[in-house]
């Protein structure tokens, strides 16, 4: 716990405190799994800016993809529940690094349940497009971060419905060899959207706020990390597409040429801004080597690159994502949620390359 530096904080303190309390009484209670769950996404969420989850409490919470789906589903309730009622930005932001977490380390049926809560899905799945906390400065800076954070990890849960597995998931493995064939069996247009959702993903990465300086920077840093490593996924996830591109370079039709132009001129403006947020992150020697990747790519379309503007029309495939306004595309629900059992993946699971602090990517 940080040093109470204003009576916002030691409110923020007596409320953690008295919520804690009683949740452990309710859940003291060993046949109530749900308020167990409720008690450690409580702990694992205070009004305290200097502190991220706790690996414990998360641990708690990712235990629940080893039971049922009723397990499952009540550990997700309890995340959305302390989501949705909070004001607090804190509270929020540290809300959603729970949710991050289950993305990435969740197992399937965990992930599922956190796929398609609400039941009504729609638009502004995370309902936080007008969060604001103006109890102070930091928290007013630190409402920005809620916003975004909440409209990005839409991106990734809508990217991963289009890809057909999580981005960045941890949970599940497959031989390198077996994916690229896997890849290799995908028509163009399957290729071309792919490509387009995860330059849509690392767009809204280049949309992340500046670290505030007056607090909350270990959540930042946390953030950071966690976004980090879904973009070297997304990274590795586009070079094995872009290579597979480059072997059908002599076959691909004038649309097909088009389409891949526009999306390395959308991936091409985000390179600068990825640089400076991840700078010292990940060694530059492996991000050259894929831009070098996307250099090649978009010199085999010749011409094109010049007159796509005149052909396709500025911003045809722009992006301009609000949290309030997701495209239908974008829509995530029972209707139309990341689903596997029917999916082309269904028979396979995902290879992922395992990042840590100390871990530079021998992948380009």
């Amino acid at each position: 716990m940080g040093r109470i530096t204003s009576f916002a904080a030691l409110i923020g303190m007596i409320k953690d405190k008295a919520s804690q309390g009683k949740a452990a009484l309710v859940s003291s209670n060993p046949t109530s799994k749900s308020l167990s769950f409720h008690l450690s996404v409580l702990r694992a969420t205070t009004h305290d800016p200097s502190t991220p989850p706790g690996n414990r409490h998360l641990d708690v919470l990712l235990s629940a993809g080893t039971g049922s789906r009723a397990t499952a589903a009540s550990a997700v309730e309890a995340v959305m529940d302390r989501l949705h009622t909070t004001g607090d930005a804190c509270v929020a932001l540290k809300s959603l690094i729970i949710v991050h977490h289950i993305v990435k380390h969740g197992r399937f049926i965990l992930q599922d349940q956190l796929s398609v809560f609400p039941a009504s899905g729609g638009r502004n799945y995370l309902k936080l497009s007008g969060f604001r906390d103006e109890k102070s400065p930091l928290m007013w800076e630190l409402s920005s971060w809620v916003r975004w954070y909440a409209l990005y990890l839409e991106h990734l849960l809508s990217t991963s419905r289009i890809m057909g597995f999580f981005v960045s998931s941890t949970s599940s493995t497959i031989h390198k060899d077996e994916y690229e064939e896997m890849v290799s069996s995908l028509t163009n247009t399957d290729l071309l959207r792919e490509i387009d959702a995860l330059v849509g993903l690392l767009q809204e990465v280049c949309k992340i706020p500046d670290v505030p300086f007056c607090g909350g920077k270990s959540l930042a840093d946390k953030i950071i990390r966690l976004v980090g490593e879904d973009y070297v996924s997304s990274v590795n996830e586009l070079y094995t597409r872009l290579n597979e591109f480059k072997d059908r370079s002599n076959i691909l039709s004038f649309g097909d040429r088009i389409e891949l132009v526009c999306a390395l001129k959308r991936l091409e403006t985000c390179k600068e801004r990825l640089f400076v947020i991840f700078r010292g992150i990940w060694k530059r020697a492996w991000i050259d080597g894929f831009w070098s990747l996307v250099r090649e790519v978009k010199g085999m379309t010749g011409c094109l690159e010049d007159s796509y503007e005149q052909v396709v029309g500025i911003g045809k495939r722009g992006k301009g994502y609000e949290s309030a306004r997701f495209t239908d595309r974008l829509v995530i629900g029972y209707a139309d949620a990341v689903r596997f059992s029917s999916g082309r993946f269904s028979s396979v699971d995902r290879f992922n390359y395992p990042v840590s602090s100390q871990t530079t990517l021998n992948v380009l």
